[in-house]
């Protein structure tokens, strides 16, 4: 019971910040100017940016399956995609679900360990980080200015006023750190627990799965495939945002240069810790394109209808791979032939 409560108090929390970050991004803003324009956006290049996600979609899921196969797993694209789907789609309830989702939704269809898995996808985090920080580095060999403006107003001088804040708040300091105090005393616990009975805890399964799954990234059998489509990923996201300008008279002239700003812009908004990104994606994205000379509600509009876009992509192939999944799984019971 007291998990549950805790569960739906986090939920409840991060959706106050979400909506937080809408009224903020919104504020004073004519909302149905913004309707308006989004209605009126060119839907040629609007489907043109949603056909190249979903392709980015495919290419995350085969990119995934290059992480399983050193474990001596082979799950088909068509599962791992829908698996990569309801991850997407479960992250729109509560951040960081998805990672779990997605896991157990593949590891229920093609029998494989879940904690594997769950390492593999930390695999994929880490270079998605490290992806998101040299297309930063591009930005700011191309952007400097307008980066460095970027990054002071959104991120840095925020930061430092909380940080000053917490600083100010001995009581909440002391309970961070007897809140890690505690959870590496567990881990320490639980380690010397299955060491000492000589079996392996539920845990120490868990960690060691978890471990086989980071270790894959080292086991690669086609290494070079694998860095390929970790680029392409990440061409395909610039290459969406890119042609979304032209869906705006008012973004068709900003250039590459600008599409890869708005790149850094929305992947930041998209880390961040709410439901998809909601709120903090409208802010970061309206806020680099008012760099650029837009005004806040063209900003919004075209943060808006990416964003939009996105949601309805997550949603609408969310919702039918769960289906999907269902379905293949009811089959598989039933002694019918999968495809």
């Amino acid at each position: 019971m007291n998990t549950k409560i805790i569960t739906i108090v986090k939920y409840l929390v991060l959706l106050l910040v979400t909506g937080a970050l809408l009224l903020l991004a919104f504020r004073g803003m004519n909302v149905n100017k913004i309707l308006h324009g989004i209605l009126h956006a060119d839907i040629f290049w609007v489907a043109v940016s949603g056909i190249i996600s979903i392709i980015a979609f495919i290419v995350r899921a085969y990119r995934w399956n290059l992480l399983i196969e050193p474990l001596g797993y082979t799950p088909s694209l068509k599962k791992t995609t829908y698996s990569l789907m309801v991850g997407y789609f479960a992250n729109l309830a509560f951040p960081r679900l998805g990672e779990v989702s997605r896991c157990a939704a593949l590891s229920k269809a093609e029998s494989i360990p879940f904690n594997k898995l769950l390492g593999t996808v930390i695999v994929e985090r880490i270079i998605d980080v490290i992806s998101l920080l040299i297309c930063i580095l591009l930005v700011a060999a191309l952007e400097f200015k307008r980066l460095g403006n970027f990054f002071n107003e959104n991120i840095f001088n925020p930061l430092i006023k909380k940080l000053d804040q917490l600083s100010k708040s001995p009581i909440l300091l002391i309970i961070i750190t007897i809140v890690l105090i505690a959870l590496i005393s567990v881990l320490i616990y639980f380690n010397r627990k299955s060491k000492t009975k000589g079996t392996e805890t539920a845990f120490s399964k868990l960690a060691k799965g978890f471990i086989d799954g980071l270790r894959s990234v080292a086991k690669l059998k086609q290494p070079g495939l694998f860095i390929f489509h970790s680029i392409f990923i990440w061409v395909l996201y610039y290459l969406s945002v890119f042609v979304a300008l032209f869906a705006f008279p008012f973004t068709s002239g900003l250039g590459s240069g600008a599409a890869l700003f708005l790149l850094v812009a929305g992947g930041l908004g998209m880390s961040a810790p709410v439901q998809g990104g909601i709120g903090a994606y409208h802010l970061l994205v309206s806020q680099g394109l008012v760099l650029y000379g837009l005004s806040q509600e063209d900003g919004l509009t075209f943060a808006t209808l990416l964003h939009s876009l996105q949601l309805v992509l997550v949603v609408t192939m969310g919702i039918a791979s769960l289906l999907l999944l269902f379905s293949s799984g009811k089959e598989k019971v039933n002694g019918g032939k999968t495809v």
